[in-house]
C-alpha cells in the first residue's frame, strides 16, 4: 500500500483535529501506524462514500459478467417483448 501521509497513533493521539482538518480539506487519507505498521485509515465521509460507491458498481459489474459467462443473459426483442407482455397482463 502506498500512502502519502503516514502518521503513528501518538500523532493521531494529540492531534485529532489536525487529522479531521486535514483530510476534510484535501480529501486524501491519513494512514495510522501501530508500532510501524499500518493499522487504521482516517478518510472524509465524501471520499469514503464515493469509495463504496465504486466497490458496489464494480460487484454489481462482476455479477453481470458472471451471468454472461453463465449463459444467463435475454436478448434485447425478447426482453421487451416480456415487458410487453407484463404491462398486458391483467
Amino acid at each position: 500500500m502506498n500512502f502519502s501521509n503516514i502518521q503513528p497513533i501518538s500523532y493521531l493521539k494529540t492531534n485529532t483535529s489536525d487529522v479531521v482538518k486535514l483530510v476534510q480539506e484535501t480529501h486524501d487519507p491519513v494512514a495510522i501506524t501501530v508500532n510501524g505498521r499500518v493499522q487504521a485509515i482516517v478518510q472524509d465521509p465524501v471520499s469514503y462514500q464515493k469509495t463504496q460507491d465504486q466497490l458496489t458498481m464494480l460487484r454489481l459489474l462482476a455479477h453481470g459478467r458472471k451471468q454472461i459467462e453463465d449463459g444467463k443473459v435475454t436478448g434485447h426483442d425478447d426482453f421487451f417483448a416480456q415487458l410487453d407482455a407484463q404491462d398486458n397482463a391483467p
